[in-house]
Parts: C-alpha cells; sequence; structure tokens
C-alpha cells in the first residue's frame, strides 16, 4: 500500500506510539482487503456504532482509555448508536437487575469516555444519525469512517457518500488518523452493481421484506434495483427516505449489503443509469410469490409458536418523524375502528432523541401518548439481549430485529392489527 510522506511519519511513531498503532492498524486493516492506498476522510462528524457500556467489553474500554490518555481522540466530532436502557420500556425486576448489574453496569462509565473522545452532544445517540434533526447528514461524494451496517447503506446509498461496511473500533481509529483504507466501495470499481433486481410485484412491496430478499440473496454484493421507482417515486422526499431506510437495514442484515442504487431514485442512479451495471452482472426477479416464499420461511424462535405477544417493537432502525406521524395516525384510526382507546399489546416506537424532542413539541405526542403507545430512544437490539427478554414473546416489522434476536417479523399491516385488534 502506498502511503504519503504524513501518513509514513505517524506509522514511524513520529507523532507518538499510540497514533503510530492506529495507523499500523488501519494499513494492516487496507492490507487485508488489498486497498492500493489511504484517502483523507472528509466527512464533517464520525458515526460509532459502539454505543453500550457492556460489562463483558473491558477490552474495548481500556483500549478507549489508552486513547484518551494519549490524547489520541477524535478529528470529528461524533454520534453513536442508541443506548441500550430507557426505564420507560416495560422490563420485570429480574430483568432490570441483569440490565443494571450484569450487562449494562459500564454504561455511564463509557459515555465518559465517549464524551472525552469527540461525542457531538448528549442526544447524539441513534443508529438514524443521518436523519435531518439529528446533524450528522453526509454529502455526496464524502468519504466516511462509519461502522452502523443500516447507517452505512444508507450513507452510500441514498446519500451518495463514500463508505466501507467497517467493524466496530475501525471507525474510530479512521477518525483518529484522520485516514481510511481506500478500497471496496470507497472506489468507483468497487461501486458498481453485480446483481440487477427486478420488482415485479401487484402493489407496494414491503421496505423491509423486500430488503431482506435482496439481501439473502445477493449477500455483500451490490444491486441496481429496477421497478421500485414505480411505488415510491423518483423523489427522494420525506416518505422515499424512510422507506428505503428501512429497506437498507434489512438488506445489511438479512444480507451483508453496503451499497444499492434504485433505478430513476438514488444519487448515482440518476447520474449514470444503467452504466454502474458491471458486465455479466446476474438477475434476480421478486415478485409476490417471491415475497411470500421469503417471509414464510422465517424461523419462529418463540418456545411456543402460539403464545400471546408480551410486546411489540417499531422503529429498528430509529423511526423518522414523517414514520412517527403516521404511525400516530394510523394507530389512532386503527384502534377507533376497533371500538378501543388504548393498544392491547405494550408497545413501544424508538426513534433518535432530537426527533423525538421536536415529535414531543406537536400535538401529536399527547395523542400517541394517550393510545398507550411507549415513545422512547432505546436500542431494541440491545434491550432483546437480555437472556429474559430473549424468551419473551416479541413482535416487531423490523427484519433487523428479527435476525438478530428472537422477536418474530410480521408486515407492518399484521402489527397494526396486532397492537391494535388483537388480531
Amino acid at each position: 500500500m502506498y502511503l504519503t510522506p504524513e501518513q509514513q511519519a505517524i506509522l514511524n511513531g513520529e507523532k507518538g506510539e499510540t497514533l503510530a498503532k492506529v495507523m499500523k492498524t488501519l494499513v494492516m486493516y487496507g492490507e487485508t482487503f488489498g486497498a492500493d492506498k489511504m484517502v483523507p476522510v472528509t466527512s464533517e462528524y464520525n458515526h460509532l456504532v459502539t454505543s453500550f457500556g457492556l460489562k463483558m467489553m473491558k477490552p474495548v474500554f481500556d483500549l478507549m482509555q489508552q486513547l484518551i490518555d494519549a490524547g489520541a481522540i477524535s478529528q470529528q466530532k461524533f454520534s453513536v448508536d442508541p443506548r441500550p436502557l430507557d426505564k420507560n420500556v416495560p422490563a420485570n425486576f429480574l430483568m432490570n437487575i441483569i440490565f443494571n448489574n450484569f450487562m449494562y453496569s459500564k454504561q455511564e462509565e463509557y459515555e465518559k469516555q465517549l464524551n472525552a473522545l469527540g461525542l457531538m452532544n448528549e442526544d447524539a445517540f441513534s443508529c438514524a444519525c443521518y436523519l435531518d434533526q439529528m446533524g450528522n447528514k453526509p454529502k455526496k461524494g464524502e468519504v466516511l469512517s462509519w461502522a452502523e451496517s443500516s447507517a452505512v447503506v444508507y450513507a452510500n446509498s441514498v446519500l451518495g457518500a463514500r463508505c466501507n461496511r467497517n467493524s466496530g473500533i475501525m471507525d474510530i481509529m479512521g477518525s483518529i488518523a484522520g485516514f481510511v483504507p481506500h478500497f471496496g466501495l470507497l472506489t468507483d470499481e468497487g461501486r458498481k452493481a453485480t446483481w440487477i433486481v427486478k420488482v415485479e410485484t401487484s402493489k407496494k412491496p414491503e421496505a423491509q421484506l423486500l430488503g431482506s430478499a435482496i439481501g439473502m440473496k445477493v449477500m455483500e454484493d451490490v444491486p441496481y434495483v429496477m421497478g421500485l421507482d414505480k411505488w415510491i417515486g423518483t423523489e427522494l422526499n420525506d416518505a422515499a427516505c424512510a422507506y428505503l431506510k428501512d429497506f437498507g437495514a434489512a438488506t445489511a442484515s438479512n444480507g451483508a449489503v453496503g451499497l444499492y442504487h434504485i433505478a430513476n431514485l438514488t444519487p448515482e442512479a440518476v447520474e449514470q443509469g444503467e452504466a454502474l451495471i458491471a458486465e455479466n452482472a446476474q438477475v434476480y426477479i421478486i415478485d409476490d410469490a417471491e415475497l411470500k416464499r421469503v417471509q414464510d420461511n422465517y424461523p419462529v424462535m418463540w418456545k411456543s409458536a402460539d403464545a400471546k405477544p408480551k410486546l411489540c417493537f417499531i422503529g429498528c432502525p430509529h423511526m423518522s418523524m414523517e414514520q412517527l406521524v403516521s404511525w400516530t395516525e394510523n394507530v389512532e384510526k386503527s384502534l377507533a375502528e376497533a371500538g378501543k382507546e388504548k393498544v392491547c399489546i405494550p408497545t413501544v416506537f424508538t426513534t433518535a432523541p432530537a426527533v423525538k424532542k421536536e415529535f414531543d413539541k406537536t400535538p401529536l405526542a399527547a395523542r400517541l401518548a394517550k393510545t398507550g403507545v411507549i415513545l422512547s430512544c432505546i436500542c431494541p437490539l440491545m434491550y432483546m439481549n437480555n437472556p429474559l427478554a430473549g424468551k419473551m414473546p416479541v413482535i416487531t416489522c423490523s427484519n433487523k430485529l428479527r435476525t438478530y434476536t428472537t422477536a418474530r417479523f410480521y408486515t407492518e399491516a399484521e402489527i397494526l392489527a396486532k397492537i391494535t385488534k388483537g388480531v
């Protein structure tokens, strides 16, 4: 790998032993994937995936402290994934003991380290840092050093930024050094589509289900999706962006997609069209039957498949303002149709802190609370990591949450019916 004199000097230890180790880590990472050089990180902010003070992560805390003590802090302020705990989210006595004493007992100490390293602010905890209210929305062409998979795929695809699917810790390393290895999705060639996906459904496909099908088919490859613009339009408005947020999260978690192109919609597809498609690209056709096949093959991880749901999570990744508004209105309408005032299953909507603050200023916040729905900024996945929570029959319309936990997937329409009508 070619290094500039500045980069070589850092590697040689001219700026200290700790920074030399950071650069060595990045060089080894790049060489593993055939990087030809290091390129500057150009985004204003970074985003870290590791947000939780999990007791077993002592090596991470030790590493962070070494960086802090050496003054090797981030060159960018950063946001970070959601907090793992919220006292407003239902949890029994034993669950709280496990949460606070055996799982996330280091949360307060770890957040002090995050602040010392360069956390943007106290509200910078969300997997959807790119939402307008959060203030960490990269520009087209900017080079990032992010790790959170759902954020990386959104930044690459919807915003046209450039970032590889980095692991946790590598994200902060790139931000500290100010450079990342040049390979994969940072290159023009690496952003070409090796799959053509043709959407031939009879109605608008469920975002999470469509993303899941594509992710499991193409895995880490780049898909070029045709026919979806028929259903979500050719403008990146709030509704389309919310759809792509959830769609992309499913491609990234059910597969390993870091970038997708939507014909006539996402920036590079609009600019370059089918020139983005590599030679000999494979073709995958998705119709109603294929989506049904995918959903029908999801495993049910509950002890009893007929168990009554005890909790519902909506918002993984975090809900946008547009989604909070539409879900609130839909819950109200469905409850009225059922002759009920409150949801019949404990339900938690999760969103970014800055979005919650904005939503709380609207009349809709009180209306949502009246339905019995809890609005939180928690990470549902971190909640479900509690072994007692994992044994609960939890339902969700998030394919990411379904993939990583025992939560059971239902479509948005099915979820709405279950929480408001009990069917």
